[in-house]
């Protein structure tokens, strides 16, 4: 009994580990915030805005799970010059003003809120270390759209599990943004 114990402490200690250890590798990705921010999400029916305020560039960050072959689905975090602006859950969007400048921009699976079943969930599916970078420069004005393709599909010998991060051209993105919810995401308190 002390054994399977002793084993078990030793078990569950080791998932820990390796959730905190795929955590880090966020540090110093461009765009990404601290790998320890989780989010509330839900989601509404909401039209988006069609211009950005004056002064300002629009970016739309629109999660797609439709290759997504498992479950739990992802929350999607979005990250833009270092720090997390929300987060998305299932396919949806949120959006977001910036400056005109060049920006980096962030999209990285958040793990669960619990250690252990963080530690559980990242070892059997790999969730909470996906990530995916992308810049662009933005103009006053401008109108930019991003889709976080959450990617998951078992074959017979294999698994690919990743989040692509890829610019969409105004009108497939107005068209995808057009047909999903709108996510509302507060930062948990830890």
């Amino acid at each position: 009994m002390t054994i399977t114990l002793l084993t078990l402490s030793v078990g569950l200690l080791s998932l820990s580990a390796i959730a905190q250890n795929n955590n880090e590798s966020l540090a110093g990705s461009p765009g990404c915030g601290d790998s320890a921010s989780r989010f509330d999400v839900k989601t509404i029916k909401e039209k988006p805005p069609s211009q950005p305020e004056s002064g300002k560039a629009l970016v739309y960050f629109i999660e797609d799970d439709s290759t997504f072959n498992s479950t739990p689905k992802p929350t999607t975090r979005a990250g833009i010059d270092g720090n997390w602006v929300g987060a998305t859950h299932g396919n949806s969007f949120l959006y977001f003003s910036v400056e005109p400048g060049v920006h980096h921009l962030c999209a990285s699976w958040q793990s669960g809120s619990h250690p252990l079943a963080s530690a559980l969930l990242g070892v059997a599916t790999g969730m909470d270390s996906q990530a995916a970078a992308s810049s662009f420069t933005a103009e006053a004005g401008g109108v930019y759209y991003f889709v976080a393709k959450n990617i998951f599909v078992r074959k017979e010998s294999s698994t690919t599990k990743k989040v692509d991060l890829i610019p969409l051209n105004n009108d497939e993105g107005q068209l995808l943004a057009n047909g999903l919810s709108l996510s509302i995401s507060a930062k948990k308190q830890n």
